[in-house]
C-alpha cells in the first residue's frame, strides 16, 4: 500500500469515526500501531511466534517501504515504530542513500538474512553501498501482528542504540598510521587496530597535517566515540601519524588473540614504555587492551610481593608460608585443590607456584595497613591516579585502600582490584626495570601530553621480582607457556573469579628481554591455559 493510499485511509478513518465510533477507533489504533492498515474487528488477536506465511508477507511490505524511500510505512511494520523511523529517515536524508535493492535469504524460523545494494550521492559523487544484515519477525504484544522485532542493526550491522548514519565531509581528516619502521598500519591488514586507528584519527587527524574527505560514517551516541567509517566518496589528504607499534609484534598479537574469545594483549618495551601491540577479539568492539576494567588474578602478586619486600615484611627468600587455607577477617581463602601445601615456603617458592595464602598469611604483618597496597600501587607503580596520557582513552587501574576480607582478596587480585592487559604488561616492566615509564602509542611530542610518573622501585626489590618471575617462567606455573622460548625470560600467571561466570578469567604477563606483555582471556580458566600462549607468542614475535 503506497504512503499516499495510507494517509487516505487514515483520513477515511476519521470520517468513519464520525459516525461509528467502534469501527473508526480499531482502525486507527491498528494503522499507527504497525498493521499498515490492514485487519478488520472481528480478525482474532493470533499469539505465539509468526508462521512462515506472517514472516513472508511482513518481510515483504518492510523491505519494499525501505526500497521506496518511504521510512514511516516502513516503520509501521516494526515493533518501535518512532525509533524506527528516526534511523529509516536519516537513511536517506542524512546519509543520502538511493537506489536500495533488498534481496532476502532463506529464512531460518522467523530469522531472515538479507543482503542490501544501494547508492551513496553526495554532491555530485555517488558510490555503490552493499552490506548483509538480518532481522527477525515477532509477535506484537498489543496488537498480534507479525512485525519486524526493531533494532538498529537491521538497518545496518555496525549500528547500535543511538546511532545513525551521516553521508558528509569528515569531521577529522584521515591518517595513515605508521609504526616505528615505517610500515602503514590498516584495519584491513590489523583487524584489531580498527577501533583504535578510529580513535587515533578522532584525536590526532587535525594534527596530522591531513585534508578531509566524504564518507558515510555511523556517528555514535557517546561524545567521545570517533565516527565509524563505512565508505568514502571522496578520498581526502590523508596526514602521517607516527604511532610506538610494532608491525611484526602486532602481527603476532593478531593472531594470538584469534585463538581464544574475548581476549587481549599488549606489549610494551620496559626501557621506553612505548606500547608495540595492542591486540582484541572481542565481538563488540571494545579496547579491553587498553579500557578494561577486570580483576586481574594473581598477576597482582607482582605488586603485593613488591610491598613486602618494601616494607620489610619478607623477601624473596625470607619466609611466606603456603598453607592449606588462611583466615582473614572472617573469610577463609584457598588454593587449587592441586597444590601441596609448604609452611617452609619462602617469597620466591610461593609466588612461582602461585600460592594465595601464603600472601594472605603475611599483610596483617606491621607495618601494613589497609593502604599499604594502594600506597605501592601509586607511588612505585604509577596506577590508579587516572594521570596516563597514552595517546588514546585508556584506564589506568585501581586499587583501593580497603578494610575487611577484600583487603586480603585484593592482595591476590580479586575484591576490589581492576586493571587490563596495559596495566599489568606496565607493571612487569616496572618490576624488572625499577622504573616506571607510563606506556604510551603516540609520541608526546606530537601534542605536548605530560606523561605520568611515580618514584619506581628500589633496585633491590626489581631484581627480586625478576628473579622470582623468572623462576615463574622456568620452574612454576608459567613454564609449560613459556616453553621454547630463549633469552632472558619472566611470567607471572593469574586466575580471576568473576560474578556470574562458570569458568574464571586467565591471566598471564611476562618478559622476554626488553619485551614485556600481558593478556586476558576472558572465561578461558587458568592463566597458563589460553592468556600464557597468547603472551609467549607475542614474545616470540619480538625476539
Amino acid at each position: 500500500m503506497s504512503r499516499g493510499v495510507k494517509v487516505a485511509v487514515i483520513g477515511g478513518v476519521f470520517a468513519v469515526m464520525v459516525g461509528g465510533a467502534g469501527y473508526g477507533a480499531y482502525n486507527i489504533v491498528s494503522a499507527l500501531d504497525g498493521g499498515g492498515g490492514s485487519g478488520s474487528a472481528s480478525t482474532a488477536k493470533k499469539s505465539g511466534p509468526p508462521d512462515g506465511d506472517e514472516v513472508g508477507e511482513t518481510t515483504e511490505k518492510f523491505f519494499t517501504a525501505w526500497e521506496k524511500g518511504d521510512p514511516a510505512t516502513a516503520a509501521s511494520y516494526t515493533n518501535n515504530a518512532s525509533v524506527a523511523g528516526t534511523l529509516l529517515t536519516a537513511y536517506g536524508e542524512a546519509a543520502h542513500i538511493t537506489d536500495v535493492e533488498i534481496t532476502p535469504g532463506t529464512a531460518t524460523g522467523t530469522s531472515v538474512p538479507f543482503t542490501v545494494e544501494a547508492k551513496v550521492s553526495y554532491e555530485g559523487t555517488t558510490k555503490p553501498l552493499s552490506y548483509k544484515s538480518e532481522l527477525t519477525v515477532v509477535r506484537g504484544e498489543t496488537t498480534g501482528r507479525a512485525l519486524v522485532d526493531w533494532k538498529p542493526s537491521v538497518v545496518h550491522p555496525q549500528l547500535k542504540d543511538g546511532d545513525t548514519l551521516v553521508t558528509a565531509e569528515s569531521e577529522t581528516p584521515q591518517i595513515q598510521a605508521v609504526g616505528r619502521n615505517g610500515t602503514v598500519l590498516t584495519k584491513e591488514k590489523y583487524p584489531s587496530l580498527g577501533p583504535v586507528l578510529a580513535t587515533l584519527r578522532e584525536k590526532y587527524g587535525a594534527k596530522a597535517g591531513g585534508t578531509p574527505g566524504v564518507e558515510l560514517v555511523v556517528r555514535h551516541t557517546a561524545a567521545d566515540a570517533p565516527d565509524t567509517p563505512l565508505l568514502t566518496l571522496a578520498e581526502g589528504e590523508p596526514g602521517k601519524l607516527e604511532t610506538t607499534l610494532s608491525a611484526s609484534v602486532q602481527a603476532a598479537a593478531e593472531k594470538a588473540v584469534k585463538r581464544f574469545g574475548e581476549s587481549s594483549v599488549v606489549a610494551v618495551k620496559p626501557s621506553t614504555g612505548e606500547v608495540l601491540a595492542v591486540a582484541n577479539n572481542r565481538a563488540d568492539g571494545f579496547n579491553a587492551a587498553f579500557q578494561g576494567r577486570v580483576a586481574p588474578g594473581s598477576t597482582m602478586k607482582i605488586i603485593t610481593a613488591a610491598m613486602l619486600i618494601d616494607n620489610g615484611v619478607t623477601s624473596m627468600n625470607g619466609p611466606a608460608p603456603c598453607t592449606d587455607s588462611a583466615m582473614w577477617q572472617g573469610q577463609t581463602f584457598k588454593n587449587l585443590t592441586s597444590m601441596e601445601p609448604n609452611e617452609g615456603a619462602t617469597l620466591a617458592n610461593t609466588f612461582m607456584r602461585s600460592c594465595n595464602t601464603g600472601f594472605i598469611k603475611l599483610i596483617d604483618e606491621k607495618p601494613l595497613t589497609d593502604a599499604s597496597l594502594t600506597t605501592e600501587a601509586e607511588e612505585r607503580f604509577g596506577l590508579g591516579r587516572d594521570d596516563w596520557q597514552t595517546g588514546i582513552v585508556s584506564f589506568d587501574g585501581s586499587v583501593p585502600a580497603v578494610s575487611g576480607p577484600d583487603r586480603a582478596a585484593n592482595a591476590i587480585g580479586q575484591g576490589q582490584v581492576q586493571m587490563n592487559p596495559l596495566n599489568m604488561a606496565s607493571v612487569t616492566a616496572t618490576a624488572i626495570t625499577g622504573e616506571f615509564r607510563q606506556p604510551y602509542l603516540v609520541s608526546p611530542d606530537l601534542d605536548g601530553r605530560q606523561l605520568a610518573t611515580a618514584k619506581g622501585l628500589p633496585q633491590s626489590t626489581a631484581d627480586q621480582l625478576k628473579q622470582m618471575m623468572r623462576l615463574t617462567a622456568t620452574q612454576g606455573t608459567g613454564a609449560a607457556a613459556m616453553s621454547g622460548l630463549g633469552g632472558d625470560i619472566g611470567a607471572k600467571t593469574g586466575s580471576a573469579e568473576v560474578d556470574g561466570q562458570t569458568t574464571s578469567d586467565s591471566w598471564f604477563t611476562g618478559f622476554r628481554d626488553d619485551l614485556a606483555a600481558a593478556a586476558m582471556a576472558e572465561g578461558a580458566g587458568h592463566g597458563g591455559d589460553a592468556a600464557g600462549p597468547i603472551v609467549a607468542d607475542v614474545l616470540r614475535a619480538g625476539g
